[in-house]
């Protein structure tokens, strides 16, 4: 028997706008994106990890009422969840490339702890860190 963790959630206010940064800045690929009528199954995958699958959820019914699915887009706009951690080989070249791409920072690349790193936030609120791997 084989098991592993395919897909993680997180919450985004507007599916198109993350799609479009997802996809379009960050270079993810569109896994599935199927609706159900207001409810849309999208979930995207780096180029580098095709197993695993990001979903990019709207917090909605019916898995919320609308007083949560309001808390939960402020608190994601105010970056309360965790950041999610992306190993990459040069952390500069990484940092220079997205910020072409439109990608705003919120922290410039810095050597500390004995890596280099980097934060940005999606247009939701969410939270990144790129992190060079062996730094």
């Amino acid at each position: 028997m084989s098991e592993a963790i395919q897909v993680v959630g997180l919450y985004v206010r507007d599916q198109d706008e993350a799609y479009e940064f997802y996809v379009g800045k960050l270079d993810f690929r569109v896994h599935t994106d199927q609706r159900n009528g207001d409810y849309r199954w999208l979930t995207v995958q780096h180029p580098k990890q095709p197993s695993f699958q990001l979903g990019l959820f709207r917090p909605q019914a019916p898995m919320h009422d609308a007083a949560t699915a309001q808390a939960l887009n402020e608190l994601v706009a105010k970056g309360a969840m965790p950041p999610l951690v992306m190993a990459v080989d040069d952390c500069f070249a990484t940092y220079a490339r997205l910020r072409e791409r439109g990608v705003e920072f919120t922290q410039e690349p810095i050597a500390r702890y004995g890596n280099v790193d980097a934060n940005f936030r999606d247009p939701s609120g969410n939270g990144w860190k790129i992190i060079e791997k062996g730094a």
